[in-house]
């Protein structure tokens, strides 16, 4: 990776450390205003690495979720419909 996105990486990563400490799932977007501010090119950086890291971790927990259901004889939790097929 570049410096840009070594520093936008290492920024989403902290500032999920932060979000979660602050209960605050929101805040990103407040350190991306701050980021655009100065630099433009790093806030789109960090905003793409925010939401790689946001969809990994709400991927992680539907796989965890569809695991557990199976294991309990239940049945796992749908997945959102798909947008081309006229899901949301």
């Amino acid at each position: 990776m570049g410096v840009v996105e070594d520093l936008a990486d290492d920024l989403a990563r902290d500032t999920l450390e932060a979000m979660a400490e602050l209960g605050d799932d929101r805040y990103f977007y407040d350190v991306a205003k701050v980021l655009g501010a100065s630099s433009p090119t790093l806030q789109e950086a960090f905003l793409t690495n925010m939401r790689i890291r946001l969809a990994a971790e709400r991927g992680k927990s539907f796989v965890a979720a569809t695991l557990k259901a199976r294991r309990e004889g239940g049945t796992g939790p749908e997945a959102p419909r798909d947008a081309a097929t006229g899901g949301h």
